[in-house]
């Protein structure tokens, strides 16, 4: 099924929903999936960037301790927000400005899409995914687990009447979902969070779980969430 119309939700994350819809097809009801209000992101404070890359490590040990609505909105500004509302400029650079990158955010409650442009999270799938988005063990402890998908389709038309060719389209993206990566990892290390960047994915079945387009490819993965106590 697409990506259905949900009920809107309260301006934090918020639990699944009790009431159910009847599918299109005939299929047995599924909860409702409300959408997350993102608070407006903090753009203060965190410790100074070369400290940032000093700390900057991959931290498979994360507890399943959640994140504050607050830590959230933060986080996902700073791997893929808006930082530049007049031209919708992004925290991460993008080739000819395609920015065609999904940023898919897996929570206990269900995946969401990050809107970036609203800085709300999109429903699309209830119930909680996570072990889904690595082959490594303890993939699912961690609260938020990042899926990195290029939507293809976003090159056809090209940019300043240039066509990009498929090896350049797959080079780009993957460049693009590691510009946003390292972004997560410098957050994370400005808030002393941890995080893990994952290549192993099954990418057919995210994407057979997200119901995505045969342009839309999934890349990546990343976990964050707290460091777990020794």
């Amino acid at each position: 099924m697409r990506r259905r119309e949900f009920l809107r939700g309260a301006a934090a994350v918020v639990p699944l929903a009790a009431a159910a819809g009847q599918s299109q097809s005939g299929a047995p009801p599924t909860p409702a999936l409300p959408e997350i209000v993102l608070p407006k992101p903090q753009l203060q404070g965190g410790r100074p960037l070369m400290q940032a890359l000093a700390e900057r490590k991959t931290n498979r040990n994360i507890s399943d301790e959640k994140l504050s609505p607050q830590m959230l909105s933060n986080l996902l500004w700073a791997a893929w927000g808006v930082n530049r509302p007049g031209s919708g400029g992004r925290t991460a650079p993008s080739a000819m400005n395609v920015q065609e990158i999904g940023l898919y955010v897996f929570l206990a409650e269900g995946a969401y899409l990050y809107d970036e442009a609203s800085h709300k999270l999109k429903p699309v799938v209830a119930g909680d995914h996570r072990a889904q988005t690595g082959s490594q063990p303890g993939v699912g402890k961690a609260p938020v687990s990042l899926v990195f998908v290029a939507d293809l389709d976003k090159y056809s038309a090209g940019r300043a009447g240039r066509a990009v060719d498929a090896e350049r389209q797959s080079a780009w993206s993957y460049a693009h979902c590691g510009f946003i990566a390292q972004n997560v990892y410098l957050f994370a290390a400005s808030e002393g969070l941890a995080s893990w960047f994952r290549a192993m994915v099954d990418a057919p079945a995210i994407a057979k779980l997200l119901d995505l387009r045969p342009a839309e490819r999934v890349l990546c993965s990343q976990g964050v969430g707290y460091p777990a106590k020794a």
